[in-house]
């Protein structure tokens, strides 16, 4: 309990600015883990994130800070919500009501159906959440690059 009480947001954020390489290394790996970590892959983000980071040369940790996007606090509304936005894009009938007298081939149709919902959605939502902190963690590093270059300068004089 005592470890809780002293992991402080400032010392998260501090790990988090911590990390070397330039902005859009940094950006690439925590946008690469966002949009990893919008999908329903339970398990496979967090290495799916870390091979795309590594295949598009971003940085790895931050990869894998990114996929938390997805934990067992926002697994339903956000996979629910990525449904919702596939379900957007491809319009089928109203859903079948479940009995007792549907037929495998129905059933199997609703479930290829439903995926493809949510995976659509999870892609562009995924596209999405991926840009916005990619360019916010890519103007954060932008920004203390340039601090720190203002520091030096006041140094020297």
């Amino acid at each position: 309990m005592k470890l809780i009480k002293n992991l402080h947001y400032k010392k998260i954020l501090s790990l988090f600015l911590k990390q070397d390489g330039s902005p859009l290394f940094n950006a690439k790996g925590v946008a690469l883990g966002v949009f990893c970590g919008c999908f329903p892959f339970f398990g496979f983000q967090t290495l799916l994130g870390l091979f795309l980071a590594r295949v598009a040369k971003g940085n790895l940790f931050l990869a894998a800070i990114g996929t938390w996007i997805s934990n067992p606090f926002t697994y339903i509304p956000l996979y629910f919500f990525n449904y919702k936005v596939g379900s957007y894009f491809i319009k089928t009938s109203p859903d079948i009501v479940f009995d007792k007298n549907l037929m495998i081939k129905e059933l199997w149709e609703q479930g290829r159906v439903f995926s493809l919902k949510l995976i659509l959605g999870s892609v562009l939502v995924g596209f999405l959440l991926s840009s916005i902190s990619g360019g916010i963690v890519f103007l954060l590093y932008k920004r203390k690059i340039r601090k720190r270059v203002f520091k030096n300068k006041k140094k020297s004089l």
